[in-house]
């Protein structure tokens, strides 16, 4: 009779043992599913996040089709998250106002409430017209400084995070060099009280030479000043020495530019023209840049810049970011 007692609860101990390892087992696997399915969501998510540059609308906005002060809300329509002001397309209507600072100040106030509104986010303001830093004469290269000064300062009430200038003047390469590192300097000290980065884009001639535009940014020294990658934008000379329009007849070696300025990055832009039948950019190969990018440890916004005829702006914008996802996809 104990001997039958003790079989059962020998039985019974064993029973409960193996219910409780299944038990413990089963949440084990469920841990390990979960945790699986959360590697794999973040494994399938961009390195970067997305942003749109102005200038892929610029047509629109030019013909009149759309006013500018509704860049954040159609930003955010196309699915980004942050958005690059160009200071031209708002040029003419500050120009025309006969009291330029208020005009100035009524456009940040509405582009901000913009932002605001759609929740999208200010990065960046690309400033042109303002005149050339990389000029020899001094007073004209100070002058240029003051001009930029009002665009450091939009760009804090807006909340960028930089302006980016460009460094055209002299095409005299020792003497750019020593002039861009003067005209930089005296901006980016101004921009750091305001707490802005001063970032420089290739885009065209000696500022499209990445290793003399890192030679620059490592003689400027300050943590405020950068440059800002575009995909696009390394010509070196034009014909008949224009600065746009004409056909590029030099140009620098565009993966090993971007590898160059990658070091001194506070953005990044993604230039596009066409596509062929497979949504892959004709000129430029997006999974080699993002493997450029990606190693660069760079894990901040990428612009999408179209800049391309056959497709209309927002078909061109559309399938600019969807490369860059897609192409994200396959890198991870």
């Amino acid at each position: 009779m104990q001997q039958t007692i003790l079989k059962g609860l020998i039985v019974f101990m064993i029973l409960s043992s193996c219910k409780q390892n299944t038990s413990e087992n089963t949440e084990t696997q469920k841990e390990e599913e979960s945790t699986t399915m959360e590697v794999s969501s973040q494994e399938s998510k961009p390195f970067f996040k997305l942003s749109l540059a102005q200038w892929s609308l610029h047509k629109a906005i030019k013909s009149g089709e759309m006013d500018p002060k509704d860049f954040a809300q159609k930003a955010s329509e196309l699915g980004f998250e942050g958005i690059e002001y160009v200071s031209q397309l708002y040029k003419e209507d500050l120009k025309s106002d006969p009291n330029p600072e208020k005009a100035m100040q009524q456009l940040l106030e509405t582009l901000k409430s913009k932002s605001e509104e759609f929740n999208i986010q200010n990065l960046i303001i690309m400033v042109d017209g303002e005149g050339d830093l990389a000029v020899l004469d001094e007073k004209e290269q100070n002058e240029t400084v003051e001009n930029h000064k009002k665009w450091v300062d939009a760009a804090q009430f807006l909340g960028c995070h930089s302006i980016r200038v460009n460094l055209f003047g002299t095409n005299d390469p020792e003497k750019w060099v020593k002039v861009s590192v003067h005209g930089l300097v005296k901006l980016s000290e101004y921009a750091a009280s305001k707490n802005v980065n001063v970032i420089v884009e290739n885009h065209g001639y000696l500022s499209s030479n990445a290793a003399m535009l890192a030679e620059v940014m490592q003689k400027v020294n300050k943590p405020n000043c950068g440059t800002l990658p575009d995909f696009g934008n390394f010509c070196l000379e034009r014909k008949d020495g224009e600065r746009w329009s004409t056909s590029c007849i030099k140009e620098y070696p565009k993966y090993q530019g971007v590898e160059e300025m990658m070091p001194h990055a506070k953005a990044v832009s993604a230039k596009s023209y066409d596509f062929d039948s497979e949504g892959n950019e004709t000129t430029i190969d997006y999974r080699k840049m993002l493997e450029i990018i990606k190693k660069a440890e760079y894990t901040g916004f990428i612009g999408v810049e179209y800049e391309g005829e056959r497709l209309g702006e927002i078909e061109g914008i559309t399938a600019t970011r969807d490369l860059l996802i897609n192409a994200s996809k396959n890198l991870n």
